[in-house]
């Protein structure tokens, strides 16, 4: 019977043991899963966030619908390669004939009729959505956009890259399509014929193959690429269309800008605009074209604005004492777009007179004469100089180079009358006299 006592309670004992060392073993194992789980959380909330995330993080949240691909997308990068979503040629050549006889205007009720002096933004499109992206939201973040038009002129029909471009809501939009395409016209000029010559072939072989166009290879020895020479054919036909052909700039007076889709603008690229436009007219008549760009890498915003700060304070007080003086006589409403600017545009004018030295220290832009390889992002010119462009089209379609900046600067040189009129340069005889901001208002982030 102890025997039995003992055993049954020796049994007592382990089951407790047992039981103790389980729920000891539960607590431990819960234990290390929750400093586990706690560890994770803090890197991974401590880990830095990828490219996306951090590009998301600058931009405004009302923006980020532009830099999210729509449902059922059929592009996510910058792909150079055009979805025409199923469409057959003859398909896509309609579809680009009835937009472009179409003309509409998005966000006119909105926005209402487009004023005859507002600033007109042309950006040329091929196919690289992603930088298009950030084109826009850069655009929807500039001072008086709303009073501007955004024509978006595209050299392929894209559908991801349509519903972007009327999503815009910020200002009035319009969309136009170069018709001579290579994706209109894959198998045809100015697309990539069949009998095209390669090339890299030898102009003795191309005479031999008589293959077309065989007798005039370019200066350097090559016979044409369409992917090449559609960018020169689209940016003439673009400018053509936008100055000639559409109804909504049939009267516009005021100033056309050009971008393209990898650039990027400041926010206050317009404002900026306005005051070179303003300067040119008090100024410096010769100048008939503006550029807000530049291709350098980087550029010391603080240090030049030092330049000003550093200036003998009593002739700065003399200064703004003379711009309110100055500010006073002009009286009376305005209708236009500049004309409710006209005051504030008028003061560079007004001190470059008064204090000639002053003026000169803390000017943020210089006169040049135009520059192909400079000057060429970001420009800007009115239909006077249009006119004069246009006069040469012969000359700037025949010239033996593909690229139009260039082909530009041939006729500048060799084709459009002497810039004539006030303003620096005058020894420098040249058909195009650029303004040229110092700190650029327009970026190239594209590869």
């Amino acid at each position: 019977m102890r025997v039995s006592g003992v055993a049954v309670m020796g049994g007592g004992r382990n089951g407790r043991g047992t039981l103790v060392r389980t729920l000891a073993l539960v607590f431990l194992a819960t234990l290390l899963w929750l400093q586990f789980h706690v560890a994770s959380l803090t890197s991974r909330s401590s880990s830095p966030p990828s490219g996306n995330e951090s590009l998301l993080m600058l931009v405004p949240q009302e923006l980020h619908r532009f830099l999210k691909d729509r449902r059922n997308s059929t592009a996510g990068s910058n792909s150079t390669a055009g979805i025409s979503g199923n469409l057959t040629i003859s398909e896509l050549r309609r579809q680009v004939e009835k937009a472009n006889l179409e003309q509409r205007v998005f966000n006119e009720e909105a926005f209402g009729p487009l004023a005859s002096d507002a600033p007109v933004i042309v950006i040329q499109v091929h196919a690289r959505l992603t930088y298009l992206r950030h084109l826009i939201v850069s655009l929807a973040q500039a001072k008086g956009i709303e009073q501007t038009l955004l024509i978006f002129s595209h050299d392929v029909w894209d559908p991801d890259i349509n519903f972007l471009v009327q999503s815009v809501d910020f200002c009035r939009v319009m969309q136009i399509f170069y018709p001579y395409s290579i994706q209109t016209h894959p198998h045809t000029f100015p697309g990539e014929d069949p009998n095209d010559c390669p090339r890299n072939i030898k102009r003795e072989s191309a005479l031999v193959k008589k293959c077309i166009n065989a007798e005039h290879p370019d200066l350097y020895g090559h016979y044409r690429e369409a992917k090449f020479t559609q960018t020169k054919h689209h940016w003439w036909w673009k400018a053509n269309r936008v100055f000639d052909q559409l109804t909504v700039t049939k009267n516009h007076v005021g100033m056309v800008l050009f971008l393209e889709e990898d650039h990027y603008v400041a926010e206050d690229f317009l404002h900026v605009l306005r005051l070179m436009e303003r300067t040119c007219k008090h100024s410096c008549e010769r100048c008939n074209i503006l550029s807000l760009g530049t291709y350098l890498k980087t550029y010391n915003y603080y240090a030049d604005n030092k330049k000003f700060l550093g200036v003998n304070g009593v002739l700065q007080k003399e200064m703004l004492r003379g711009l309110k003086r100055h500010n006073g006589i002009i009286q009376g409403g305005f209708s236009t777009y500049q004309g409710a600017q006209l005051v504030q545009a008028a003061a560079p004018a007004w001190a470059f007179q008064l204090l000639p030295n002053l003026y000169n220290h803390y000017q943020k832009a210089e006169v040049t004469p135009w520059i192909s390889s400079k000057h060429n992002m970001g420009m800007a010119f009115n239909r006077i100089t249009w006119n004069k462009l246009r006069d040469c089209a012969s000359k700037f379609c025949s010239y033996d180079d593909y690229n139009w900046d260039w082909s530009l600067q041939h006729i500048a040189q060799g084709c459009i009358p002497s810039s004539q009129g006030s303003g620096g340069l005058s020894h420098i005889q040249s058909g195009l006299i650029a303004m040229v901001m110092k700190a650029p208002r327009i970026f190239h982030i594209g590869e």
